[in-house]
């Protein structure tokens, strides 16, 4: 959170731009792809799996954030106000927890793909991620208490 209120960000917004989201984006997935295959080793997975999530969401968010701050910045008017960093990542926000209170809103027809494609992640990520954690968990669960095979037997009646 720091870098981003203090990188400078004053790069136009091109197609590189684009790119780097998207690079963005598939590291934050490569790297909760490994926390996945963690957690279900860890001796603790769901702490492992809130870690993850600590990590991942934010990072996924500071993506979009850094790109509708740099798009705002070379094309003033993309958006319905000046977005400051803390404006874009406060729309972010606003924008993956569904909320939408519709003060700030995309103008521009390449803001409205990007937010578009980010709603469109926010379901994969919500959805998907939020499952695999869950699973991972499980794994984990198991592989700490393996259950008994022997369990599961019931005594047969003698007769």
């Amino acid at each position: 959170m720091t870098l981003y209120y203090l990188l400078p960000l004053d790069r136009a917004f091109t197609p590189a731009t684009v790119l780097t989201l998207v690079g963005g984006i598939a590291a934050v997935a490569l790297l909760l792809a490994w926390q996945i295959r963690e957690i279900t080793r860890d001796r603790r997975p769901e702490l492992r799996a809130m870690e993850a999530l600590a990590t991942s969401a934010p990072l996924y968010m500071l993506l979009f954030a850094t790109t509708y701050y740099v798009m705002e910045r070379s094309a003033a008017g993309s958006f319905s106000e000046t977005l400051s960093r803390t404006d874009a990542l406060y729309f972010t926000v606003t924008v993956f927890s569904t909320v939408g209170f519709g003060d700030i809103a995309p103008r521009s027809e390449t803001a409205r793909v990007l937010v578009t494609g980010q709603m469109a992640v926010n379901v994969l990520l919500i959805g998907v991620a939020a499952r695999l954690l869950v699973s991972a968990v499980q794994r984990g669960r198991l592989q700490q208490n393996p259950p008994d095979p022997g369990a599961d037997e019931r005594p047969r009646p003698e007769g």
